[in-house]
């Protein structure tokens, strides 16, 4: 008989080797790979299932219609939005983030609020004791919300007291501090972490309970232990910000009942975190004078229009290899930028350090941010600012051209709220002529750099 195969997985990014080695392939870390233990729970061991017949499935068509979830509000309108409208009933979500963002602060808000709307409410805390619970909610003026805590990290006795007490909303703090008795490793392991999130998910399938998994973060700012985490529950949520800035972003990555890349915006204060309606005005708040360097974005998040500031500082470099730092923003995209810059219209960077920042902390993935940051890399190099009452949006192809971006009217629109009224977008841009507001269309970068800064 053929020895039975082992497996090898790495703690730290989840990939599965047939051989022990001292670094992962997959993310780089030294000794984090170990044996994994088969679950008892793995399934068959032979190779087919056998003579046994099972139950039929029913199936239904395409054109079967079915009414939407039922959704219960917070009252936080911020965490509303991300979640798709409210909490789905048997709805499964995993919360991640930085140690010390403010997961914690968030749910047991969250759950104050949920509990004060009618829902039977449990926090079960695996990393503090229910008194450090009991004296977060007191500082946050949450005593008399009818929260009940429990410090437990045994999976077995916490699926026994849910099952008796059957309530509404579950929030485990955190998933990796679970175990199960049944799985011989250790808490925080692959085999631990994947085991502990089926058996919660699928308790919230089957008794129609809402979980929350809090969940913790690598150096690289991915959610802690296999992958296949994600792909078992309905909603993944991560909650990011800077440790220097009191902004905290809540951005949905994966959501079964609502769209994905929805943020949320709150503000770190004395008293727990306080939602942030108007985000734009709030990332241009110190925006005085026009200065070089400094661009406004339209961007998308999700549904929701965001106007973010990109900052822009061009030095002499002292050495011979020249710095690109950016922050909030992707830095192989900021080097295609400068490389169409220099190849289709005749800038040179070479010999300069260039610094990208995305004012209040704000992450940005959008490809319609092209053109303002060109936009800032060139009014940092010829010291020219732009007008302050205009608005960049485009995204720029390799040729130099630029190409039109979607939802060009929520973007006109938001910025127009905000006291903007000219914007630099590309041609062919579909903006409405309701949008009061004065439009540049440019063809490609060439004529963008001739136009605005004279030259090309």
């Amino acid at each position: 008989m053929a020895k039975a195969q082992k497996n090898y997985v790495c703690s730290q990014c989840g990939a599965v080797t047939t051989k022990w080695s001292g670094r992962c392939d997959g993310c780089g870390e030294w000794n984090t790979i170990s044996e994994e233990k088969p679950l008892s729970v793995a399934g068959p061991t032979s190779k087919t299932l056998g003579g046994m017949r099972g139950k039929t499935v029913p199936l239904s068509d395409l054109s079967t219609k079915e009414a939407p979830p039922p959704r219960t509000k917070s009252g936080i309108g911020e965490l509303d939005r991300v979640l798709g409208g409210g909490l789905v009933p048997a709805s499964a979500i995993l919360v991640g983030g930085d140690p010390g963002i403010g997961k914690s602060t968030l749910l047991l808000q969250a759950a104050a609020q949920f509990a004060n709307n009618g829902l039977k409410v449990i926090y079960v805390s695996g990393e503090e004791a229910s008194a450090q619970v009991r004296m977060r909610a007191q500082r946050l003026g949450l005593g008399e919300a009818n929260v009940k805590l429990a410090a437990e990290t045994n999976l077995r006795d916490i699926l026994t007291t849910l099952e008796a007490e059957q309530p509404d909303l579950v929030i485990i703090d955190s998933i990796q501090t679970m175990w199960a008795d049944n799985v011989e490793s250790a808490p925080g392991s692959v085999s631990q972490v994947r085991a502990a999130a089926h058996e919660l998910t699928t308790f919230a399938k089957t008794r129609g309970v809402s979980v929350v998994l809090v969940g913790h973060v690598t150096k690289e700012g991915q959610l802690a232990g296999p992958r296949v985490v994600e792909h078992m529950v309905d909603t993944v949520l991560y909650f990011e910000g800077e440790r220097g800035h009191q902004f905290r972003l809540m951005r949905a990555v994966k959501n079964r009942f609502g769209p994905a890349h929805e943020i949320g915006v709150f503000e770190m204060t004395g008293d727990g975190l306080r939602e942030v309606t108007n985000p734009s005005a709030l990332f241009l708040s110190e925006r005085d004078q026009p200065t070089a360097g400094s661009v406004v974005f339209a961007g998308i998040e999700g549904t929701r229009p965001v106007l973010v500031e990109f900052q822009a500082l061009i030095a002499p470099s002292p050495h011979a290899q020249a710095r690109r730092t950016v922050v909030g923003w992707d830095g192989a995209r900021l080097a295609m930028i400068l490389a169409v810059l220099e190849s289709r219209c005749s800038v040179p960077f070479a010999g300069l350090d260039v610094y990208l920042n995305v004012a209040g902390g704000m992450k940005v993935s959008e490809p319609a941010a092209d053109l303002a940051v060109a936009a800032a890399l060139l009014s940092a190099r010829e010291d020219v600012a732009l007008p302050k009452d205009c608005v960049v949006f485009g995204e720029l192809s390799l040729s130099g051209s630029l190409r039109p971006v979607g939802q060009t009217e929520n973007r006109l629109k938001e910025a127009k709220k905000l006291g903007f009224t000219s914007a630099i977008a590309p041609a062919r841009s579909k903006a409405g002529e309701k949008s009061g507001m004065t439009i540049r269309a440019m063809s490609d970068l060439v004529a963008f750099v001739g136009d605005v800064f004279g030259a090309g």
